[in-house]
């Protein structure tokens, strides 16, 4: 099953393309207040998703599993008001950015055990591949 792991390759490239829109913004301004959001974006979206989908792709028995749903839609929802929150705390409005920020934050750690457990899960399912003789010339 191909579709989560699209659909992860898919929140790769939109994470992706905000992480390089903050650091255009950065690099405009000189500002560089933002630079923790750039690397959680980077990290957290572009990189993780990107991986997700691999695994995805690698263990597609597990896309079927609810575990994978459930993990791919916590870390959707949870990484931008995580991502928006933190811009302004580091901003300087706390008041503003830990409510918004701390949801999404429980939301993408939760998202991280759930990918822990269908990780391990997928793992335990698999058997190594057996070890095949090179035919001798």
């Amino acid at each position: 099953m191909t579709d989560l792991s699209n659909r992860f390759f898919a929140g790769a490239l939109c994470f992706f393309a905000g992480g390089v829109g903050v650091a255009v913004y950065m690099g405009q301004t000189q500002d560089f207040t933002l630079r923790p959001v750039h690397a959680h974006l980077n990290l957290l979206g572009w990189v993780s998703f990107f991986l997700y989908g691999a695994f995805h792709r690698f263990f597609p028995e597990a896309a079927s599993w609810r575990l994978s749903q459930a993990h791919f839609w916590t870390a959707l929802i949870g990484l931008p008001p995580f991502m928006v929150g933190l811009g302004l705390l580091v901003s300087g409005r706390p008041d503003l950015g830990l409510p918004i920020m701390l949801p999404g934050e429980a939301l993408t750690v939760l998202s991280v055990a759930l990918f822990l457990t269908v990780g391990f899960r997928a793992l335990r399912g698999r058997r190594a591949p057996r070890a095949v003789a090179m035919p001798a010339e």
